[in-house]
């Protein structure tokens, strides 16, 4: 079954903790501090690889983790970055963020590797605290936290003109005539399971991609039949085609059938039922009309003075299909627009809180005394040295930037109160 649609876990590295340590080394009894860096954790990079048309892949892997970084060593050793990872994924996917369902790329067009997930960059070691007052710091900084994502890939296949119609119409047996493609072609209804692409050569003139769009039936655009999961693919087209079985083989109207069609792709998406629309009057070498009527006639009468072009033609014998062909190379050289590229709509270098781990502020009326807790506190207490001038200011800074302190003052704290932060206690002052 064609995989056009994909749900997977991305995660970039975690940066490297920055390291604490002095130098120590015989006839130097007062080294000073020599911790090194930490190193910057890998990115999750997305690119396009041309031999890829599906993403049946990431049915079997759905979790893909960049590298952490190193942690930083003795004597100014700078922690090891962390691997990238790349992800391929075939031209035309778009990247959404699973829960809001934004767009973060379309890997189509000009852009051909962007960068999803940048890695967390690593602390700096205690090195870099030293000053003239306080000559031997003993804390560092942590290596920025990874950050995560759940992404919705979606494949939106990249072609020129898109074939419509009612399944059974000879879709799939116009495509294997005029390109090289090889689809599967039968009598009944939804052989084709998945959007076949060609290259159309046009002698004389500039060629084009087109795609066999699997066969719409009524109430496609609402997710009957298998209507639904293609649908989204005659996005980027720049024409549709529409073929019609203008001997009616199955009994069908051939003029009701484009009118239920457009129906169904103006439901899905109004601006694709305005794209530039040609009809092809398929199966000519079967019409047999018994009461002298000709459906080509009657075809044209109906389409051609709303400016749509008909064109009789036999996908079987080949009849009329040059002069269709030429005519969709003439158009598309009309049609200067570049394809549809999508806009990002969400960026996770800002629209990702970096450390969100849960905390909670509340007040403990029995102790009566304040009291904060959470992972993200005690990963900063447990890198910060509180005994030193600029390691309290560092803690103070910390409560400050995270909105800590204005949810104690909506609690009510006043000066002198008691703050609890995992048995240390402090009394609030307001700088």
């Amino acid at each position: 079954m064609f995989a056009d649609r994909a749900k997977i876990y991305i995660r970039s590295g975690k940066g490297g903790d920055g390291h604490v340590s002095f130098r120590r080394e015989k006839y130097v009894p007062n080294g000073g501090p020599d911790g090194g860096d930490g190193g910057n954790g890998g990115s999750v990079i997305f690119e396009v690889d041309e031999g890829l048309n599906t993403l049946t892949d990431f049915r079997h892997i759905r979790k893909y983790c960049a590298q952490d970084g190193e942690q930083g060593g003795k004597r100014n050793c700078r922690g090891k970055n962390g691997q990238d990872i790349f992800i391929k994924v075939p031209e035309g996917t778009i990247i959404r963020e699973l829960e809001s369902g934004k767009i973060i790329a379309d890997m189509s067009g000009e852009n051909r590797r962007q960068t999803i997930l940048s890695g967390g960059k690593g602390g700096n070691g205690n090195q870099h605290y030293a000053t003239s007052t306080m000559q031997a710091p003993k804390y560092a900084q942590a290596g920025q936290p990874a950050k995560e994502l759940n992404l919705f890939l979606e494949l939106k296949v990249i072609a020129d003109v898109g074939l419509v119609g009612f399944p059974n119409v000879g879709k799939s047996t116009l495509l294997s005539r005029v390109t090289n493609a090889k689809p599967k072609i039968a009598n009944y209804h939804f052989t084709t399971l998945n959007p076949n692409l060609g290259v159309v050569d046009v002698e004389g003139s500039k060629g084009f991609v087109i795609a066999d769009i699997p066969g719409l039936i009524e109430g496609a655009s609402k997710g009957v039949g298998l209507g639904h999961e293609f649908l989204r693919h005659i996005e980027r087209t720049k024409i549709l085609v529409h073929l019609v079985d203008a001997a009616s083989t199955e009994g069908r109207d051939p003029v009701a059938d484009i009118y239920a069609v457009n129906k169904e792709l103006e439901m899905y998406n109004d601006t694709i039922a305005l794209k530039p629309q040609i009809i092809a009057a398929n199966k000519i070498d079967a019409i047999f009309a018994m009461d002298g009527t000709d459906p080509i006639q009657k075809i044209r009468e109906e389409f051609e003075p709303k400016g749509i072009k008909v064109f009789p033609i036999s996908a079987v014998s080949g009849q009329g299909l040059k002069e269709l062909l030429f005519y969709i190379s003439d158009l598309l050289s009309q049609i200067k627009e570049p394809p549809t590229v999508f806009a990002a709509e969400f960026n996770p270098d800002t629209d990702i809180v970096i450390g969100n781990e849960p905390y909670t502020v509340t007040y403990n009326e029995k102790d009566a005394e304040y009291v904060v807790e959470g992972p993200r506190i005690e990963k900063m207490l447990g890198y910060t040295n509180l005994e030193s001038e600029r390691g309290f200011r560092f803690f103070q800074n910390f409560l400050k930037e995270h909105g800590i302190l204005d949810e104690l003052e909506a609690l009510g704290i006043q000066e002198g109160d008691t703050v609890r932060m995992y048995g240390l206690s402090f009394n609030y002052y307001k700088e």
